[in-house]
């Protein structure tokens, strides 16, 4: 919200750095995933990069820091598996990425001097991450004065004290990032695009070709038409085997899934416990009391415009009076009863200011109050303004510059007790309230608009399973799970008329898999056993219980045929087919002096194409065509090809005419264009080469 103090306020933007800012992070984003299993029976290391080991307690603090910073820059208290997930990848990147840059930046001795550091926080071109932390939310204004003022305030502070702590990491990761930066300069400034290549850029871009050409499809030919044999797979594998190297381990399962979501019977239990509230609910004079006693969800009541509440009663609260309940409803997995306590008119909006009193330097929450009621008499009798108290006396720095404004915003922007103060209150009222930001002395500037808002009570029950229903879900699958062995997986699943699913390429780190959220322990598990091993429990992941087996584990490096060959199978019957077409494209070709009468005797088309770039190499109709036009492009006018095997099929051409264009006249911009790619790649694949180099081992599918 926009009333907390200024460091917590400018803190919680310094430290969003650490998630995926830094340059580190950056050149590390297309390397999340490293692979393989290490360092057996040493639990306390997640682990390491060259000969440096990332410690599991380091790591779970990073994460837990992370995390919690993630809650304070996004406002979400639950914290979901899938972003636990991106938090923990995130947080592994920066221990690689910084363990790997250290090592290459002290080898050349990199530095960044103290001077240099300075220029980053207050000079005339600050670092964007400073940038970033000190820029006003909401006039979207970089604020050089709070970066003095910031460190002016954190050398007032205690050593131990958590602001001075993150403000010192976040000096800490400028200087690691410009030496990553000036490192990365070292090897980028190496980069040179020449004029040839500029001009290929620009002749790929521009020359046109105009052509004609017949294709048999590989559809032509049935599948089951086509006998794949040992040999077919070995060529394509012998082929394309640097497309078979698995940068991670991968393990796949075949499991079996029992249901115990909620039942009817459930569904009609849980109803019936609000119906029985619904007279006491009716009859309540405490609305917000009942509906803490009473309510899952325990929300304190505030106004709320139309749009804001609960989708199915939005729309019926706006046209009842005070008292009406509606429900028992079902709504988001929860069964729920909603009563309109009060309705009114509202301004749409409010410009007010505030001085924020902290109860901490205040010495105490009565002293905070007494300081909050003496400044409001200053203001009052005249002897003072909010304009010149403000700087003084209010913690919140972005606010208290500015004389305590807060600028003009609607219902919803601000904590819950500072909105119900300044939007049901009236123009010119200064007001003393408290929230947990601290003591707040505010005054309504102005109001604009008027809508109706509501004040809706909902008591809320989870629709959820009974004990019943869980049990009997969870007897089937022991009794299922009793039955296995390493062999008979998928024969017993048969027989007892279930169904058997597969999840292939399950990633180590992963915290879901396809069908299955908050599947952690099951993935762990599968981590932790061998090829055809059955599941040592019954796993519970949501509503469903699982017995699983692992039928397959594809190893960090290059793949074997056997890993690959079900998965390449399509591609080997289209290499197969392609042979055949063009076999019958040659056959065609004897003794025919044109691409008509080869077309004709293969029982094919011939089909004019024009206006052609290499860049964008799509036959309309079809699709991208890289060897096709790649050979127009390089064949001899009126010269009949030989047949090229394509992505729909196999084609043969002949070229009518180029169409050349001017020459380039502006090379520079060419190379500056392919410049850029060129160094964009090259980041990533800086990392992933130093990455290689330095040995990085990961173990977190076994340790997380």
């Amino acid at each position: 919200m926009a009333v907390m103090g200024y460091l917590r306020d400018r803190m919680g933007k310094i430290v969003a750095g650490v998630i995926g800012l830094s340059l580190f992070a950056f050149i590390a984003t297309e390397a999340i995933k490293s692979g393989g299993s290490f360092f057996k029976g040493d639990n306390n290391i997640i682990g390491s990069v060259g000969d440096e080991k990332i410690p599991l307690d380091e790591f779970n603090a990073g994460v837990e820091q992370n995390t919690a910073q993630f809650k304070q820059q996004s406002g979400q208290g639950r914290i979901t598996p899938q972003i636990t997930s991106y938090i923990q990848d995130n947080t592994w990147n920066q221990f690689v990425s910084k363990a790997i840059f250290k090592k290459e930046v002290e080898k050349l001795g990199l530095a960044v001097e103290g001077d240099e550091t300075q220029s980053m926080l207050t000079g005339s071109n600050p670092s964007p991450r400073v940038v970033q932390a000190f820029t006003d939310p909401q006039t979207g204004k970089f604020d050089p004065s709070g970066v003095i003022n910031a460190i002016n305030s954190v050398k007032t502070l205690r050593d131990d004290d958590q602001r001075k702590v993150q403000w010192k990491q976040f000096v800490i990761d400028l200087i690691d990032s410009k030496k990553a930066e000036k490192y990365m300069a070292l090897v980028t400034n190496g980069l040179y695009v020449n004029a040839l290549e500029a001009k290929d850029a620009y002749e790929g871009k521009n020359k046109l070709v105009n052509f004609k050409y017949t294709v048999l499809d590989y559809t032509s030919i049935p599948d089951n038409k086509v006998t794949l044999t040992d040999a077919d797979y070995s060529s394509y594998y012998d082929a394309h085997k640097s497309e078979f190297k698995n940068p991670e381990e991968l393990r796949s399962i075949s499991y079996v899934s029992f249901n115990a979501a909620p039942s009817s019977a459930d569904s009609a239990a849980i109803k019936q416990q609000l119906t029985k509230l619904l007279p006491d609910f009716i009859a309540s004079t405490n609305d917000s009391l009942f509906v803490q006693i009473n309510s899952e969800t325990k929300s304190p009541l505030n106004y709320q415009k139309k749009g804001q509440l609960d989708p199915p009663v939005d729309s019926i609260m706006f046209k009842q009076n005070p008292g009406f309940i509606y429900g028992p409803y079902l709504s988001n997995g929860s069964y729920k009863l909603a009563k309109l306590v009060d309705a009114r008119m509202s301004p749409d909006s409010v410009k007010a200011r505030h001085i924020l009193i902290s109860p901490t330097e205040a010495g105490s929450m009565e002293k905070a109050l007494a300081r909050a009621d003496s400044l409001k008499k200053l203001i009052e009798s005249g002897k003072g303004t909010f304009a010149s108290l403000a700087p003084i006396f209010s913690i919140d720095k972005a606010s208290g510059v500015k004389g305590g404004d807060l600028g003009t915003f609607g219902r919803g922007a601000m904590v819950p007790v500072f909105d119900n103060a300044v939007f049901n209150g009236k123009k010119g009222d200064i007001k003393i309230i408290t929230s947990q930001f601290g003591v707040h002395l505010v005054e309504i500037q102005d109001q604009k608009g008027s809508s109706k808002v509501v004040k809706v009570a909902t008591i809320d029950k989870p629709l959820s399973a009974s004990q019943t229903t869980q049990s009997a879900a969870y007897s089937k699958a022991q009794a299922f799970l009793g039955s296995l062995n390493k062999d008979n997986f998928d024969a017993e699943a048969k027989k007892a008329g279930l169904k058997t699913n597969v999840s292939d390429d399950i990633q180590g780190v992963a915290s879901s898999i396809p069908g299955l959220n908050d599947a952690r322990d099951l993935v762990r598990w599968v981590f932790k056993s061998a090829k055809n091993d059955i599941s040592d429990q019954v796993f519970t992941v949501g509503d469903q219980y699982i017995v699983a087996c692992v039928t397959e584990i594809k190893p960090k490096g290059t793949l074997s045929l056997d890993l690959v060959k079900k998965k390449i199978e399509p591609q080997v019957r289209i290499e197969v087919k392609a042979k055949l077409l063009s076999d019958k494209f040659t056959a065609a070709s004897s003794g025919a002096s044109s691409i008509e009468q080869i077309a004709q005797k293969a029982g094919a088309k011939v089909l004019p194409i024009q206006n052609i770039v290499f860049a964008n190499p799509v036959i309309p109709g079809s699709s991208a065509e890289y060897k096709v036009v790649g050979t127009a492009f390089g064949l001899p006018l009126n010269k009949i090809s030989k047949p090229i095997a394509g992505q729909q099929g196999v084609y043969m051409l002949v070229v009518n005419n180029f169409i050349v264009p001017a020459p380039l006249t502006n090379a520079l911009r060419e190379k500056e264009q392919i410049g850029q790619a060129l160094l964009q790649r090259a980041q990533g694949q800086l990392f992933e080469a130093l990455k290689d180099k330095d040995n990085v081992k990961d173990n977190r599918a076994k340790l997380l």
